[in-house]
């Protein structure tokens, strides 16, 4: 496989073929080898930030019904770096990287982070390249498809946001959550809060602060709504 054949299946035509070879080169390349000056570091870090904006811009649009809680906690798990290195070995970059042979004698082309990275090199070379629109055509195509995997397994919500739509789908009101007691010292604070639905008292959460004392209520409130 080469990297034409890569751009090939991308249907991405580009104007530097030097730039986008870059994002496959592994700072440990550069200790045996001199035929480049520069690792995909930098590449990765502008990468990261174009699938950072991209994937905000996509969840917000397609869930105009999320506050930006739930979106973020969308994005996390949609960007996570397994996620990242699947679709890097799906498209093949594992099989482009360039890297020193101890790296590579250490598994370097099965590495969760090598090849996350790569991606997320790839993408920066290509927005700078080609472009935001070409950089995000593969995010489209090939990242984005997995949001129904993700809500599918519901791993992306918090309690207090799961706990909330089960309360707005079934009873059509919004959860409260009071404060019952907060003791010790300014330093090492105990919360205890209770969920309100309605009139009805559910569960009970305590904390280190009043946010992990609402998730945990969140938590034990979801538990008792389980059983009724």
């Amino acid at each position: 496989m080469t990297i034409q054949d890569l751009l090939s299946s991308l249907n991405l035509q580009i104007n530097n073929a030097h730039l986008i070879g870059n994002a496959f080169v592994h700072r440990s390349y550069l200790n045996e080898n001199n035929l480049w000056q520069e690792s995909n570091e930098r590449l990765e870090y502008l990468g990261d930030a174009v699938i950072e904006l991209a994937t905000t811009h996509f969840l917000y649009t397609r869930f105009p019904e999320y506050q930006e809680g739930m979106l973020t906690n969308l994005r996390a798990a949609l960007v996570r770096t397994t996620t990242l290195a699947e679709l890097s070995k799906k498209l093949g970059l594992n099989k482009l990287m360039l890297m020193s042979k101890g790296e590579e004698a250490g598994g370097g082309r099965e590495n969760i982070s090598l090849l996350a990275d790569c991606f997320e090199a790839l993408i920066g070379a290509v927005y700078l390249d080609s472009g935001y629109i070409a950089a995000t055509s593969i995010l489209t195509a090939h990242l984005f498809p997995k949001i129904n995997s993700v809500l599918a397994s519901t791993s992306y919500k918090d309690k207090k946001s799961e706990l909330q739509e089960i309360a707005q789908a079934k009873y059509h009101l919004t959860p409260r959550y009071n404060l019952l007691s907060e003791s010790g010292p300014d330093h090492d604070k105990d919360f205890t809060m209770q969920v309100v639905i309605g009139n009805n008292k559910l569960g009970l959460g305590h904390g280190k602060s009043k946010q992990a004392a609402q998730e945990d209520a969140a938590r034990t409130s979801l538990e008792i709504i389980s059983r009724t």
